[in-house]
């Protein structure tokens, strides 16, 4: 800015430089960035899972050999984190291809002249569950899971009658 003097008074129109404001533009919203699609990017990005492999073995390495406690315990942290992270990749790529294989009968329904039928979210969510049950049907820990499950329903249920002491 142009400094003006003390001594002269203000005029009463001062010249004022125009300053342009920057633009700051989130790509994760902007039209410009394109389209997201997750098979396209799943494609471009896949050699961070090789990366992503290659750091989890260096970690399990380092815990095996870490002798101090506060060490190990952050190394176990982020093994955990590490593993969490890949499941809920594979079983988001595993929706990913249930739902295009849906859409794939629908298009073969459509080119049939069948007229085409859409499942409900609640439909969506049974057959997860039926196929999720048939899964650990075939690992053999289905008893574990359904205990597991009636443990936690009993206790929930437990917290909701009125205490002892109420009575």
């Amino acid at each position: 800015p142009l400094e003006m003097s003390a001594k002269k008074p203000v005029p009463f129109l001062r010249q004022v430089v125009c300053v342009r404001k920057k633009v700051h533009r989130d790509p994760r919203f902007d039209d410009l960035s394109g389209k997201y699609n997750p098979e396209i990017f799943m494609k471009t990005y896949s050699f961070l899972n090789s990366i992503k492999k290659q750091e989890k073995e260096m970690v399990q390495k380092r815990l095996k050999k870490c002798r101090n406690i506060e060490q190990k315990e952050k190394l176990q942290q982020l093994l955990n984190r590490m593993t969490q992270q890949e499941q809920a990749q594979t079983k988001q790529q595993k929706l990913r291809e249930r739902e295009l294989s849906l859409k794939r009968q629908q298009r073969e329904l459509a080119k049939q002249g069948k007229k085409p039928f859409f499942l409900k979210k609640s439909e969506m969510r049974k057959l997860e569950l039926a196929e999720k049950y048939a899964e650990l049907k075939r690992s053999g820990k289905l008893e574990s899971f359904l205990n597991k499950k009636r443990k936690r329903n009993a206790i929930k249920d437990k917290q909701c009658l009125p205490s002892q002491k109420n009575l």
